[in-house]
């Protein structure tokens, strides 16, 4: 697997796959809750693994700590196993 780091937040997209400190994360859009100077973004693991909530980040962490896992595009339904990621396509 390829990964690279999210420098900029307007790539991030909703079919692309996530690694933050170690587990897979799919992105669900900004945070509506959050204010215009101070923008959130949420993301929610995918299942089968040990993080079950979702998380919210803001810019700073966002751009320190969140790579996008190159080639590897999800649907509506996803599994990690192990080493391995799981798609289904329908």
């Amino acid at each position: 697997m390829q990964i690279s780091l999210v420098y900029d937040t307007t790539l991030l997209s909703r079919s692309a796959l996530y690694r933050i400190d170690g587990y897979f994360y799919r992105f669900l859009g900004e945070d509506p809750y959050a204010s215009i100077r101070a923008p959130r973004y949420r993301f929610r693991p995918i299942p089968k693994q040990r993080r079950r909530a979702d998380l919210t980040l803001g810019h700073r962490r966002l751009t320190a700590s969140v790579y996008q896992v190159e080639g590897v595009r999800i649907g509506r339904h996803a599994a990690a196993s192990g080493r391995h990621v799981q798609l289904s396509l329908f």
